[in-house]
């Protein structure tokens, strides 16, 4: 892939996914090196500046992977608040790291746990806490 995609972090979400991160052992999960490069390049504004259609944590995002054609509706949350309802995904998680930040029409390349990669696109930002004024969640 050519250019990874602009991402934008609120300064809530990053504090708290360095904690996460800095809690974790080195090799915690297999994309922690990857998830670590894209909160360092991501640009980071106040929860209250995030455009409504951009991924935070908590998230709940309609996407689709290229490869499969699927969609997928799936908040985006801690590992702490993964539930077994199938419709949370962490952000420990490929996919997961991978729809941080992005925005709606957004497509990012991310590596799978086994190898390889998958195309992840952003069709809509079903809801957002900061677009609901939720902003010290």
């Amino acid at each position: 892939m050519n250019r990874k995609p602009r991402i934008v972090l609120t300064s809530q979400d990053l504090e708290r996914l360095e904690a996460l991160l800095e809690s974790l052992p080195a090799n915690a999960f297999p994309g922690k090196n990857e998830l670590r490069a894209e909160l360092d390049r991501a640009d980071v504004v106040e929860p209250e500046q995030i455009p409504p259609t951009v991924v935070t944590m908590n998230s709940t995002v309609r996407f689709s992977i290229d490869s499969s054609g699927e969609d997928f509706c799936l908040t985006l949350v801690y590992p702490k608040d993964v539930d077994g309802s199938g419709n949370t995904i962490s952000i420990l998680a490929p996919v997961g790291s991978a729809l941080l930040g992005l925005s709606t029409g957004d497509e990012i390349e991310w590596p799978r746990p086994g190898g390889g990669t998958i195309k992840v696109r952003i069709v809509e930002i079903i809801y957002q806490p900061e677009r609901a004024g939720k902003f010290h969640r």
